[in-house]
């Protein structure tokens, strides 16, 4: 074959018109045919990054989004989506402070509509498991708790193995109480607590005490005057509060924390308008602001003003100034729990006093 046949499929010249015989050359040859064959690959646009909502993969661990993961699919798309976000959100920021921009500035102008940051952060939470609590507390909250929990255990645990004695000793069946309650974030947990009332006790009273009050108006009395279902000595642990003392444990284990709002029940929770339900956001304590302000004298809706306050202005000065007040609190409960205790047995010796001084027909005595 010619030369000129075949130059434009070689681009060299073969030397007396016939295919090259030499294995360099048929190695050439080849390599060019292949590459000829082959189909160019297209070139990768550029990342075009838009408001859409980007679903998240699960984590598979608790440090952040893996895109090694077997649920990532074998891609990095959204990994490198959220890095290139984040850096971009980075620069701007420090162009705009080195421009002079205040954080007020950068505050009032216009966000994305997709928060990359928070919908990693929920990827995170969904990814949790059931029994694993994603805790978002100041640093600060954490280590006073446990601080003052180690520097006060020559306190609270020979009171707490007093307090199991006399329960055992007044009153068959267990010592500790476990409830459900509803804790930071909407997460349940259970509660510890000393028992106070008799075991199998029916709490439909409770409830139907409780929706009264959220309703009506009504001071936060509770049911304990008059209430048979209370064991011996049960009203004056709940007067001095040491049936809230096991919960020392929930502190232990980050479930509470030694000042924040009462945790409630799941039913309860549920009876809370939207934004009544905003006090869980605060980490619920052993004692409150509003437990060392009134406590039994507030309405419901005062309550739930007091948590909301405490859980916009949480700071260790406001923690340190509830837990001094708190034993000063729970001293005048005790005070007023025994003066009523004294009325009413005052009450009881002067009525047959009064019945042994009259005659038998009715007249006064002599």
């Amino acid at each position: 074959m010619k030369r000129t046949a075949f130059s434009w499929w070689t681009g060299e010249s073969t030397k007396g018109g016939s295919l090259p015989t030499s294995g360099h050359q048929c190695r050439a040859l080849s390599d060019r045919l292949f590459k000829w064959g082959k189909a160019q690959p297209r070139p990768t646009p550029e990342p075009h990054f838009t408001s859409r909502i980007i679903p998240l993969p699960a984590s598979d661990s608790p440090g952040g989004f893996n895109a090694n993961s077997p649920r990532a699919g074998g891609h990095d798309t959204v990994s490198l989506l959220l890095r290139d976000a984040l850096a971009q959100r980075f620069a701007a920021e420090h162009a705009a402070r080195e421009a002079g921009v205040t954080e007020e500035d950068l505050a009032a102008a216009p966000q994305p509509a997709v928060s990359f940051a928070a919908l990693q952060a929920a990827s995170l939470e969904s990814a949790a498991p059931a029994g694993q609590l994603l805790m978002r507390t100041p640093g600060w909250k954490r280590a006073l708790d446990l601080a003052l929990v180690a520097l006060t255990y020559p306190i609270w645990l020979p009171l707490m193995l007093l307090v199991m004695a006399a329960v055992k000793i007044s009153s068959p069946g267990p010592i500790f109480y476990r409830q459900e309650r509803v804790g930071f974030r909407g997460r349940p947990f259970m509660i510890f607590k000393f028992r106070s009332m008799k075991v199998h006790a029916q709490t439909s009273g409770h409830e139907l005490h409780f929706e009264r009050l959220m309703r009506g108006g009504a001071p936060m009395t509770k049911l304990d005057a008059g209430d048979p279902r209370i064991i011996p000595w049960g009203r004056v642990l709940r007067a001095t509060g040491l049936d809230e003392l096991p919960q020392v444990f929930n502190v232990i284990r980050g479930e509470m924390s030694l000042v924040g709002p009462r945790p409630c029940t799941r039913l309860e929770f549920e009876r809370y308008e939207d934004w009544q339900r905003e006090r869980v956001n605060a980490l619920p304590g052993l004692t409150g602001y509003w437990q060392v302000n009134g406590k039994n004298r507030t309405t419901f809706q005062q309550m739930i003003e007091m948590d909301l306050f405490y859980a916009k202005h949480s700071s260790v000065c406001l923690d340190l100034w509830i837990m001094i007040k708190t034993p000063a609190v729970l001293f005048m409960q005790t005070l007023e729990l025994l003066q009523k205790r004294a009325l009413k047995l005052a009450k009881v010796n002067t009525g047959p006093q009064k019945v042994l001084a009259r005659t038998p027909d009715g007249g006064g005595a002599a």
